[in-house]
């Protein structure tokens, strides 16, 4: 029970700050449609992306993620299109949230930039009928505290952009504009509201042979009145089949150590299915309450690129040939 207590904790004490509202995704490299809506249209061929994460495993409660996003490119690959779905749940909170983003590419010297909007709709419920629920009284005695099963829905719309070059890329995203409310509270002082988030990531690919790639990236995430948050990831790909690799996240507590520190492996099954595990090994003090976070990705590539030698198709002008010259994120 006490599992219960230390997450029903941090929920109520979400509603009297602004933090951190979105899940996170260690795997944040293969799922870029989810923190960016310019990254639509970004890669080579049409994409199918679908995440599960478990955080904070043996925590009673703890938050869970199912996500599941498309993207392609369109029309000569001037635009880009996306669909992002998102399933969040923590204790006695669920959220589904549906993205629709659309993306104009515009050519530059050395690559293509992204101009992306998104609009959203999600649904907000809580449940206050939950059974591991215990109260000194009656919720209906305070009125602080919603009753029963609470629910809204409500729009949202966000912005981003995103620079694809032949071995690195940059973006930048906002994809909650509105301040929507989302408070429960009887007293209709509306504490809780839909935070503003700033995504940025960046990342590079260096080719140590024609067979293996380094790829340096990190995302930044940051909401007004909480701490930054960042996570710093190296993988390795050998021979577009084998990947592995290490992040670091900052953050945490106020121990310095970091939020954790996450290992990742995974391999193209067939050239159109990619597999990803990873691991969050946690080093917080929430860490002896917990067993880490599991994170499993599966991208399925529709009419992937063809054989080893890797071409550009928005920009024929730009370097052509082996695995040196260019790299799809």
């Amino acid at each position: 029970m006490k599992n219960i207590y230390i997450i029903l904790l941090l929920v109520l004490f979400g509603q009297l700050v602004q933090a951190q509202q979105e899940g996170l995704q260690t795997q944040f490299m293969y799922n870029k449609l989810a923190f960016n809506p310019a990254y639509a249209g970004s890669y080579a061929s049409p994409v199918i992306t679908a995440v599960n994460r478990s955080q904070w495993i043996g925590i009673e409660g703890a938050p869970t993620t199912q996500a599941v996003s498309y993207c392609q490119p369109m029309l000569s690959n001037h635009f880009g299109l996306g669909i992002n779905l998102v399933r969040n749940v923590i204790t006695i909170n669920r959220t589904l949230t549906a993205e629709l983003s659309y993306a104009y590419k515009m050519p530059l010297p050395r690559g293509y930039l992204g101009i992306g909007i998104q609009a959203s709709m999600r649904h907000f419920k809580q449940d206050w009928n939950d059974s591991r629920i215990i109260t000194s009284q009656p919720s209906s005695v305070d009125v602080a505290l919603p009753n029963g099963v609470q629910g809204k829905v409500l729009p949202n719309f966000g912005a981003g952009i995103f620079y694809t070059a032949p071995r690195w890329y940059a973006g930048f995203s906002l994809p909650r504009l509105v301040d929507n409310n989302i408070d429960f509270s009887l007293l209709g002082n509306a504490k809780s509201r839909e935070a503003q988030h700033f995504n940025m990531m960046v990342g590079a690919a260096f080719a140590l042979s024609e067979t293996i790639d380094i790829v340096p990236q990190t995302q930044f995430r940051y909401v007004k009145n909480a701490p930054p948050d960042m996570d710093i990831n190296v993988m390795v790909d050998v021979r577009r089949k084998f990947l592995g690799g290490m992040t670091y996240r900052i953050g945490g507590d106020k121990n310095g150590l970091g939020e954790s520190i996450d290992i990742m492996a995974g391999a193209y099954a067939t050239k159109n299915l990619m597999f990803m595990l990873s691991y969050d090994i946690g080093l917080t003090r929430l860490a002896s309450f917990q067993n880490g976070s599991i994170e499993a990705t599966l991208r399925w590539i529709i009419n992937p690129p063809e054989g080893s030698v890797i071409t550009n198709p928005n920009r024929p002008d730009l370097p052509t040939g082996g695995r040196g010259s260019f790299y799809y994120f």
